[in-house]
């Protein structure tokens, strides 16, 4: 599924950039801890931030597959993919 169809799918708006998602999820959670949203209006942020929160999680997942990194191995600097904490365990 193409980017945009599953942004669409999401309810997101096209060509949604990462930190234009993180600041509205920000928006959102402020909203949700101030504790003076009516129950459906709570609801649908929930249901915003929970969208914008997958949105976010696999952006830096593609984008954390695209990062190499440096290592040194017998004496010369060598690229490699990275590999987060949790995967060399």
């Amino acid at each position: 599924m193409e980017k945009a169809d599953k942004q669409k799918e999401a309810g997101l708006p096209e060509n949604l950039s990462f930190e234009e998602a993180m600041d509205r999820l920000e928006e959102v959670v402020e909203h949700l801890e101030s504790g003076e949203v009516p129950l459906e209006e709570s609801i649908r942020l929930f249901e915003e931030g929970m969208k914008l929160s997958r949105y976010c999680g696999e952006k830096l997942e593609k984008m954390e597959q695209h990062v190499e990194m440096l290592v040194r191995e017998n004496g010369e600097w060598v690229k490699k993919p990275f590999q987060s904490e949790e995967e060399m365990e």
